[in-house]
């Protein structure tokens, strides 16, 4: 069970500046019969915490020695990343609990390496239903079992115990990845403006007159005299 470390905060509000500036990180935990607590954690415990279990592993979280166990609900950073706040979600043991768990793509299909296919991602996580002790830190779809083109992995065929883990919203034939085939993009032709077409037109209307004229000017023009014979002289 991954653990992290906690203590309840006492400075609040614009004075938490001061807090982060000292390497610590604002949070709060809630849910359960309990109230909403204010907390300060490590800012570099947590990053470690967080890589770790993502939001959905159940956490051992100790306060100044009492133990509880959460979840990640929530991580706020700002424009440049770095964190801000976090809040952490009570979790009871024998409460069922919903969660978004990451579905994790592995192994390889042969007809996507051949380029035969392309592998087509239908969801990234799925939100599951269960009781905290069987939650999954992730979902895994193995992709060596597509071995054709047109296979797929459906929600029923993914690699959990489906009796103690619902997944909700979504029906067990539903795909969650599929070998697909490649599709070849259209070439379409520029659209033409009216503007580009009118010039056009107007191109060709004087190219034409030009071009009779030419003829009229062939037409009329006498053929060259061919050179007159001279008369032979008599040297008699």
């Amino acid at each position: 069970m991954v653990e992290l470390a906690a203590k309840k905060r006492k400075i609040l509000g614009k004075k938490v500046k001061s807090l982060r500036a000292a390497g610590g990180l604002p949070a709060v935990v809630f849910g359960g019969k309990e109230p909403s607590t204010a907390l300060e954690l490590n800012a570099g415990q947590f990053e470690k915490v967080y890589a770790a279990a993502g939001e959905s592993t159940l956490i051992d979280l100790d306060i100044e020695g009492e133990k509880e166990k959460i979840l990640i609900s929530e991580v706020q950073h700002d424009p440049l990343g770095k964190l801000l706040h976090v809040d952490l979600r009570r979790i009871s043991a024998g409460e069922k609990i919903t969660a978004a768990i990451p579905v994790v793509i592995e192994g390889e299909s042969q007809p996507v390496k051949s380029g035969e296919g392309v592998l087509l991602t239908l969801f990234l996580e799925l939100e599951v239903e269960c009781l905290p002790a069987d939650l999954p830190h992730e979902i895994k779809a193995d992709l060596s079992t597509l071995n054709e083109v047109g296979q797929g992995i459906t929600i029923g065929q993914l690699p959990i115990d489906q009796t103690k883990v619902k997944i909700v919203g979504h029906e067990p034939d539903e795909l969650v990845v599929k070998v697909d085939y490649p599709q070849v993009a259209e070439v379409e032709e520029a659209p033409v403006s009216e503007e580009e077409a009118i010039a056009a037109v107007e191109a060709t209307q004087e190219k034409k007159p030009e071009e009779e004229e030419a003829a009229a000017e062939g037409e009329g023009r006498p053929a060259e005299e061919a050179p007159a014979e001279k008369e032979p002289v008599n040297r008699e």
